[in-house]
């Protein structure tokens, strides 16, 4: 689960498509060492790694390896839980499925900026991630998306068969 505290409420929901960029990945942001920008990726597995994508939208990714290692995992979409007004605001969009299946539009339904990088996820706050005790579901493995560099590499992961995962249909069987 990604949860979401925000001056009106808490909105957040189940995490059901990521992506690993490993260390030395070139496509990863971590590939040729630490930046001002990259700086969250280095730090201690669990950190929140906030970029803007081509002047756009924000991208989450976590932190995924011991301090001075970069390496990081994209959190790529979410299946809405609660807070549904809280995104629905945010996204000005009305149909659910299009409230956080995306990494621009699950940043924008929950208001994650800049202001967030570096944040541990591992504690209660402002965004921390946390375990609901449901089954996962079964998981799906396929190349990346939306990258150039190493794009045949299978490290996206998603439940399969879930409505809220991004891409094309291709990718999710």
């Amino acid at each position: 689960m990604l949860v979401r505290t925000l001056a009106g409420g808490v909105a957040g929901g189940r995490i059901v498509e990521t992506e690993a960029y490993v260390v030395e990945d070139p496509a990863g942001h971590a590939y040729r060492g630490m930046t001002p920008r990259n700086k969250a990726l280095f730090l201690e597995r669990g950190r929140g790694y906030v970029y803007l994508a081509y002047g756009v939208s924000f991208m989450l990714n976590v932190s995924s390896e011991a301090a001075g290692v970069g390496a990081g995992v994209l959190i790529r979409a979410i299946e809405p839980s609660y807070g549904l007004a809280i995104m629905q605001r945010n996204r000005g969009v009305e149909r659910v499925r299009d409230f956080m299946r995306g990494p621009g539009r699950l940043c924008e339904a929950l208001e994650i900026d800049r202001g967030l990088d570096g944040i541990d996820l591992c504690k209660a706050g402002p965004l921390w991630l946390g375990f609901d005790g449901e089954a996962t579901g079964q998981i799906g493995q396929s190349k990346r998306i939306g990258i150039t560099r190493a794009a045949d590499s299978l490290l996206r992961f998603y439940v399969r068969g879930n409505r809220f995962v991004s891409g094309p249909h291709a990718l999710n069987r």
